[in-house]
């Protein structure tokens, strides 16, 4: 009876012995390569802009994409190893394609909202922003503060910080009518807009907006701060933490070595 015991006994232990391990559904590889591998692996990497926006980015006669952040993902790119496809798009629809995978980073004067911060990820700042009003050549406004806009007819780029401030600060609070402002896919199409007569002003990134007021014959009003909420950054996936690190690392390395002052000394911004 003991050795019959003993032989069942052994008999069991060799059967969980064998038993296959496996993975739990919905679990992740053993070797999950982060996005920076991945981008490595491809040997380049994707990036969304939305090229009409002077002196950051834009289009010349020869079709090739121009201007600071151009210049600044070609150099990132060059430091990591990769070569650099840019995509033109809408800057609406730029979170949009980060988020599915159609595009690896953005870098379009962006700025890291904390509602923006939800959706994707984004590296430390390149370079801090300045917005700027800007009217007609014969216009009479004056303005010493962003809220003197109040009441009248304004132009902003869709799904922009500017755009957010002025539905925050001078819709919501009752001082300019929700039918006086207008949002442009575009914001050369608004600066023509102001330039035709058909709004009163402008609302956009500073530089962007004197180089927009040369080539359309308009004015700089107001230059400020307190419509802006951070500095420029890349626009990475949501967990990209490998792809964070280095970016970072590679945007502090270009701030220390003179490099990113050397880019915007080429653009002409101060």
């Amino acid at each position: 009876m003991g050795l019959l015991l003993i032989a069942a006994l052994l008999a069991l232990s060799a059967c969980a012995a064998v038993q296959p391990t496996t993975q739990q559904p919905g679990a992740a590889p053993a070797e999950d390569s982060g996005k920076l591998a991945q981008i490595k692996a491809a040997g380049k990497i994707v990036v969304g802009t939305s090229a009409d926006y002077p002196p950051y980015e834009s289009i010349d006669a020869d079709g090739n994409f121009v201007g600071f952040d151009m210049d600044l993902i070609r150099a990132i790119g060059e430091r990591l190893g990769v070569e650099v496809e840019i995509q033109d798009m809408p800057f609406d629809s730029l979170i949009a394609a980060l988020q599915e995978g159609k595009i690896d980073a953005v870098i379009a004067a962006m700025q890291a909202t904390a509602e923006r911060d939800e959706k994707v990820d984004f590296t430390i700042p390149y370079r801090m922003t300045k917005d700027a009003f800007a009217a007609a050549q014969d216009s009479t406004l004056v303005m010493e503060k962003p809220e003197d806009a109040a009441g009248h007819s304004i132009g902003v780029q869709t799904g922009t910080v500017q755009e957010r401030w002025v539905q925050d600060n001078l819709v919501a609070t009752g001082l300019t009518p929700a039918d006086k402002v207008f949002s442009y896919e575009r914001a050369d199409q608004a600066a023509l807009d102001v330039a035709n007569g058909r709004i009163e002003l402008l609302l956009m990134d500073a530089e962007p907006a004197m180089e927009l007021a040369k080539q359309t014959g308009l004015k700089i009003l107001l230059i400020t701060e307190s419509t802006a909420e951070g500095g420029k950054s890349i626009a990475i996936p949501e967990g990209a933490s490998d792809l964070k690190a280095e970016l970072d690392r590679i945007i502090q390395e270009l701030i220390d070595d003179g490099t990113i002052q050397k880019i915007q000394e080429t653009h002409g911004l101060p």
